[in-house]
């Protein structure tokens, strides 16, 4: 079949472990008919730790699967980190050379342009090393708005809590990173990582500050993308679908993906080939 003539195909969801269900969650209650497929790269988490040339692999490697064989028309890279790394290098030379008809979007412009849409002028941000380090996130904001100041700390301890039960030592850790960027008179706090999703709420209680959670924002900035772009929108099938994908598999993961979909879902183990133009 021509690629142009497909239909009921899939909205894809990456990530780099089980943070993005919480976007995926966002998106079922935001567009509820949605058919949706979500691929976590479990095997290879955190993401944040990489090489750029590792995270770029996994991430095309990633990517090429959600097409080929899930059947996806749209991906949401739900993971900052192969959105700072990989994406425009896959949005500028993978896709017009393989998928023309298919489209992959980020999370860091949609994050921003909330953060200015809400009139902010000094940002904190908190996310990997690797997101942190790359900058993207004041490279974005200096095209939209030169004159916003953000503040970024590396908080690389957060993910692995998350991940594996530390929630007793989560509130020092806290602390110890978003203390700093308080002191800088921050009128509010970006969560860059999908995985601060599951702690924005203890993050607001506890400092008293407004936070952007990509689970809030990525959801509605699809919304609005899916009704500017209705050729995109019709190839994506309406049956309320879904399926969720990991490329490796334990019983924490699927006890945390169920928590943080908040219902019991079931993880299937995949492995991901590697690419092959």
């Amino acid at each position: 079949m021509n690629e142009s003539a497909q239909t009921n195909m899939k909205l894809g969801v990456f990530d780099s472990g089980l943070g993005g269900v919480m976007i995926a969650r966002a998106m079922r209650e935001l567009i509820p008919d949605v058919d949706m497929v979500y691929l976590g790269d479990t095997l290879h988490l955190p993401y944040g730790n990489r090489s750029e040339d590792a995270i770029f692999t996994y991430t095309q490697n990633a990517v090429d699967y959600l097409f080929r064989e899930l059947g996806c028309q749209l991906i949401i890279m739900a993971c900052n980190t192969a959105s700072a790394s990989a994406l425009r290098k896959i949005q500028q030379s993978y896709l017009p050379e393989h998928f023309p008809e298919r489209r992959v979007l980020g999370v860091v412009v949609p994050t921003m342009e909330y953060a200015l849409d809400q009139g902010y002028e000094r940002l904190g941000l908190i996310g990997t090393n690797y997101t942190v380090r790359s900058n993207i996130y004041e490279e974005e904001l200096q095209k939209i708005n030169p004159d916003i100041r953000i503040f970024q700390v590396n908080t690389p301890l957060l993910v692995p809590l998350i991940e594996d039960d530390g929630m007793e030592w989560i509130d020092s850790v806290l602390d110890k990173y978003i203390q700093p960027l308080l002191k800088r008179d921050i009128q509010a706090l970006i969560l860059s990582c999908t995985h601060y999703s599951f702690l924005k709420d203890r993050i607001r209680d506890r400092y008293k500050i407004d936070v952007l959670s990509q689970d809030e924002i990525v959801p509605l900035k699809l919304h609005h993308y899916l009704e500017r772009h209705p050729r995109i929108s019709d190839r994506i099938g309406r049956h309320g679908r879904e399926c969720f994908y990991v490329t490796d598999l334990t019983p924490n993961y699927s006890e945390k993906a169920s928590a943080f979909f908040k219902k019991d879902i079931i993880l299937q183990q995949t492995q991901v080939g590697m690419f092959k133009p």
